[in-house]
């Protein structure tokens, strides 16, 4: 796909709304939902993404009206991919969820992902960094990265994608991505995000420009279970963070179905119990024509994240920055996961405050990203191993109760250098998934060459200055 000189894409806008769209006049039924008679010789399909009786205000559903109903498709059946040779990993991420995965307590991090040996598309490029619970019980979540070089509609089939497991939500790190749902489509870049909730067929292709020799690479964060929602303001107010009005929906397309056109089959993959299935499909999925209701895929730009911040002394906790949350477990206030940014801000102004982030043990797990820049507790260069520390594309773990904090070089720098005036911190955008989930590690993250195994070096420079006063 190539990003010439289309119109760009249209969106809904608000985080949560009730929206419907029709992309043929006259196409959405009025006043009900299933009318024995669908306008258009449409079919009705509800897509719910919570239970039926969930609390009206977490309730999520959508109207879909489409051409064929999804069941229709369904006579040829899923396969393992264990079983079928379309050169797709058997496990998601090429990770068994009950056998690949190790509980390890040491900080890791890692360089930033390669591109692909030989070509991947999405699906194959995705790789398992570490995970809790079980989706079978939709309790826990899932991290990857990912790094493919085709389009998943280059091939004479082409491929679709639907995830019964949870939520995904998408940091794309180098180069676009052009993603189409069963509700429309949207282009996410680096510096946006996106969701795509459970159940909703989509396809990820490259965003090119002229350069037809790119690659995508980025990260995934999954949930289990629920679904992510903007955190609650406080004593902030009703105003700040990630505002609901900058969150973007898609706008109803459809593909024409034509049965008797054997060039529109296709391969629909599931994911299912964090194995993949797959099955042909005789025409395209997308032929919804219009839809309403709230369970639907968006995306945000980051850069219209309003920080809060200290304007007077000390360095507030990450949970400030929070852009997405959802909720689990009996803990008031204990998150399932968050989506944390570490966003361009001005800092605190006292001159006795340490800037940077402090140093820390969390109840939480801590897996960081960079999308660009860098970090401003992470400026070390790397230990023994010669890998060149906290990179954009890169990543880094800390997990339940595991000491991290800024690196020596970071520390001693900011430590010399007072401020009277307020300064900004530009230099990058980092992101945090924290999880209240005890994470196992993949073979994949434990093994790659992309590991910075001497990581733990970067603390090795502190010196015990006891009892030296500073007043």
């Amino acid at each position: 796909m190539t990003a010439d000189d289309k119109e760009p894409l249209q969106y809904h806008r608000g985080f949560g709304n009730h929206i419907e769209s029709a992309a043929y006049p006259h196409s959405l039924p009025q006043g009900r939902n299933n009318p024995r008679l669908v306008p258009r010789g449409l079919y009705a399909e509800q897509l719910s993404g919570t239970a039926f009786t969930a609390p009206r205000c977490e309730n999520r559903r959508t109207w879909l009206y489409r051409m064929l109903p999804s069941v229709s498709s369904t006579s040829s059946g899923f396969i393992s991919c264990q079983d079928k040779s379309t050169n797709l990993p058997s496990f998601f991420g090429h990770t068994d969820w009950n056998h690949d995965m190790k509980l390890d307590p040491n900080p890791m991090r890692w360089g930033a992902t390669p591109p692909p040996k030989e070509g991947a598309n999405f699906i194959q490029g995705v790789h398992t960094m570490l995970g809790s619970g079980d989706p079978t019980t939709k309790s826990g979540i899932a991290v990857y990265v990912y790094a493919f070089d085709q389009d998943m509609n280059c091939h004479d089939e082409k491929m679709h994608f639907y995830n019964s497991d949870g939520d995904f939500l998408i940091v794309p790190q180098q180069s676009g991505l052009a993603i189409q749902t069963e509700l429309g489509k949207m282009e996410v870049s680096p510096g946006e995000v996106c969701v795509i909730p459970r159940g909703v067929v989509f396809t990820v292709n490259i965003l090119r420009d002229d350069d037809k020799h790119v690659f995508a690479r980025g990260y995934m964060l999954e949930i289990f279970r629920g679904h992510f929602s903007l955190p609650e303001l406080g004593p902030i107010g009703s105003n700040g963070l990630a505002n609901g009005r900058d969150f973007l929906h898609p706008i109803a397309h459809y593909d024409e179905v034509d049965d008797a056109n054997e060039s529109q089959s296709c391969i629909i993959v599931n994911k299912f119990g964090q194995s993949l299935f797959a099955r042909t499909n005789p025409h395209s999925p997308y032929n919804v024509v219009a839809w309403h209701g709230n369970y639907l895929p968006y995306k945000y730009d980051l850069r219209k994240f309003c920080a809060i911040n200290s304007v007077s002394y000390d360095h507030p906790d990450p949970s400030i920055y929070t852009v997405l949350t959802a909720k689990g477990g009996d803990e008031e206030g204990t998150a399932l996961a968050d989506f944390v940014i570490f966003p361009p801000r001005v800092m605190a102004t006292d001159e006795n405050t340490f800037r940077p982030p402090w140093f820390h043990r969390n109840v939480m797990t801590e897996y960081m990203g960079l999308i660009y820049g860098e970090y401003d507790a992470k400026k070390g260069t790397g230990g023994s191993d010669q890998k060149g520390g906290f990179v954009p594309g890169g990543s880094s773990l800390h997990s339940i109760m595991t000491p991290h904090g800024p690196d020596a070089a970071s520390y001693y720098e900011n430590v010399k250098k007072g401020c009277k005036e307020p300064t900004k911190f530009d230099g990058g955008l980092a992101f945090m998934f924290e999880s209240s989930a005890m994470c196992k590690v993949s073979k994949f993250a434990l093994n790659c060459e992309q590991r910075e195994t001497s990581y733990a070096e970067c603390w090795n420079g502190f010196k015990n200055t006891f009892p030296n006063m500073h007043v």
